[in-house]
């Protein structure tokens, strides 16, 4: 059964406290509690504690940021969020730096709120799954193998914590490229499992003939060159995951195969007769559309059912941008290191050209273009002309400034896009925000740890 979130509403006008009341703690994932001032909030988490407070910041006596400097001071595993009428910077700047998570503008959008909460369950999630402290401190956002700090990325974080500690069947899709084996080994290295064997295979990469004999094995004779049994995938992975990796491309006959061992937990190797038991976690991965595949007949429907148990799409890196410097650093610093290259940074340009790309091949076509750029340079830095013409026809700004990955790479980084989506978007920060995929406090946030302010 899962346990409701406590949240206390502090506000001291009563028809807020009984909107708030009667909306949100209608939802039973809630449990709704409301104060009318600070004291009466403090006094009430004494007694009752909470997960989320959600406070007003213009009240009497005890003003919002009091309040929220007090409960960050006594229990700092809270997350607040602030309620004000006055979306003026200096104020929710002040109420961040004092430990706010986001802001809310009243009258507010109940829709904005569920939002606020549901990001902070799964950042609290994620947290709770293991996340390194250097991701907390905004440094490097990582879970096993996976890098990103986008909330898509957050969410995947937190469905691999949950579906890890189950024996379900797991089904990624996505576009190629987008790192579903990496979902799957983080999905291994959080499991009861994970100190059993992880294999995988990519299905399309074998004929028919040769699959059925790699994933269930064979028998001495079963077929020509046959010349000894062999033990396959399945028997190899036992008590721990097997990934099949483009599921989709399977034969119908394999399929079958499949399904048997998911509807009975057995198989026999090619050319046998002994049962043997299949003790494996399966968790496959595929770039189609199975479901439509499943409707057209292209794909046992049976079968279909038996694997989509649990789903994680994977997003692709043009739907959350914000993670490109991030993996830029990554991707500079692993193939420096692997062709012996010195790189001290990237030019501002490049990486402008870098996040306005639509990356139709995703992580692995960004990896690519950096070891090709790596091993191509010819200087200390990577500019645009290290970069191939199809990412250079979406220059549009030459600021020529370049960032410095042995200091600060990844701030700077960040920082030129902040600046770049909040001049794109005409400084509407609600819009800036939302192409940034981040909460509106946390572009306040960056606007005043980088200095960005409108032009006058």
């Amino acid at each position: 059964m899962t346990v409701a979130t406590r949240i206390l509403f502090v506000d001291d006008e009563p028809a807020y406290c009984r909107i708030f009341s009667k909306r949100i703690g209608a939802d039973p994932r809630f449990r709704v509690e409301t104060a009318g001032s600070g004291a009466e909030a403090l006094e009430r988490l004494q007694h009752s504690p909470a997960d989320i407070v959600i406070t007003d910041l213009s009240m009497p006596l005890m003003d919002g940021i009091e309040l929220l400097s007090e409960i960050k001071s006594l229990y700092p595993q809270i997350f607040i969020l602030i309620l004000t009428s006055d979306d003026s910077t200096s104020q929710v700047v002040k109420a961040m730096k004092a430990g706010a998570y986001d802001y809310l503008l009243k009258p507010f959008d109940f829709e904005m709120v569920e939002r606020s909460i549901a990001t902070i369950l799964s950042h609290k999630a994620a947290v709770q799954a293991g996340l390194c402290p250097e991701c907390l401190s905004g440094e490097q956002y990582c879970f096993e193998n996976l890098i990103g700090q986008d909330r898509k990325m957050f969410e995947i974080y937190e469905m691999i914590s949950q579906v890890a500690q189950t024996s379900a069947t797991v089904l990624i899709t996505g576009e190629s490229g987008t790192g579903k084996e990496l979902i799957a080994s983080a999905i291994h290295a959080k499991s009861t499992r994970k100190d059993k064997p992880f294999i995988q295979i990519n299905c399309a990469a074998l004929t028919e003939g040769l699959i059925s004999s790699e994933l269930f094995g064979h028998e001495k004779g079963a077929f020509t060159g046959a010349v000894a049994r062999k033990k396959g995938l399945f028997e190899q992975a036992s008590g721990g995951t097997l990934f099949l990796d483009e599921i989709g491309d399977i034969s119908p006959t394999t399929q079958v195969s499949l399904l048997r061992i998911l509807e009975l937990g057995t198989f026999q190797r090619v050319g046998g007769t002994e049962t043997i038991k299949a003790d494996v976690r399966l968790i496959c991965a595929t770039n189609r559309d199975l479901a439509a595949a499943a409707r057209e007949k292209q794909f046992r429907e049976d079968l279909y059912y038996r694997l989509n148990v649990v789903s994680l799409q994977a997003p692709p890196l043009r739907d959350r941008r914000s993670d490109i410097p991030l993996l830029v650093r990554y991707f500079l610093e692993r193939y420096c290191s692997l062709n012996n290259k010195q790189i001290d940074g990237v030019t501002r340009d490049a990486m402008t050209l870098l996040c306005n790309y639509d990356w139709p091949g995703n992580c692995r076509e960004l990896a690519n273009i950096i070891e090709h750029a790596v091993i191509f340079s010819r200087g200390r830095t990577l500019d645009k002309d290290s970069l191939p013409s199809q990412i250079r026809t979406s220059d549009r700004h030459s600021s020529g400034l370049t960032l410095n990955l042995a200091t600060a790479t990844l701030a700077d980084a960040e920082s030129a896009l902040i600046k770049k989506v909040l001049e794109e978007s005409n400084w509407n920060l609600k819009k800036a925000a939302e192409l940034l995929d981040i909460a509106r406090g946390t572009l306040y946030g960056k606007m005043e740890k980088y200095h960005l302010t409108k032009p006058v």
